[in-house]
């Protein structure tokens, strides 16, 4: 069973920078077809932000931030990454890492992920 943890929320100034990590236990990320990041506001709907293929590490982002954010991973460490700059209030939500077992393209949508974390706060305000 794959568990997922993500880490590194917080709360940051507008135009500032954080770094999300997801760490996998139970089995490697390499076992599985694409990573995400998705991201929840409050009395919003659950939203893309970003995927990132596992084996030749294409990516494909949300045009909200497009340019501001990277997603990356990590084989020896089993992790995947978001760097977040350029923060913006509108992107305070709670951020969610995702698991696709597999696939075509870069998936986009919440219901082609299998595993899911359990979230960290993003809050971006002054």
């Amino acid at each position: 069973q794959l568990r997922l943890v993500e880490s590194g929320g917080g709360l940051v100034q507008p135009g500032g920078s954080l770094r999300l990590s997801c760490a996998a236990s139970g089995r490697s990320f390499s076992n599985y077809y694409a990573m995400g990041w998705f991201r929840q506001a409050p009395g919003k709907e659950r939203e893309f932000v970003a995927t990132i293929r596992w084996t030749d590490t294409r990516t494909y982002y949300a045009d909200s931030v497009k340019g501001r954010f990277t997603i990356s991973r990590d084989r020896a460490k089993n992790t995947v990454s978001l760097q977040m700059n350029s923060l913006k209030p509108k992107d305070t939500a709670v951020y969610y890492c995702a698991v696709s077992r597999s696939g075509l393209g870069l998936p986009q949508q919440a219901r082609n992920y299998d595993y899911w974390g359990q979230g960290t706060q993003v809050i971006v305000s002054s």
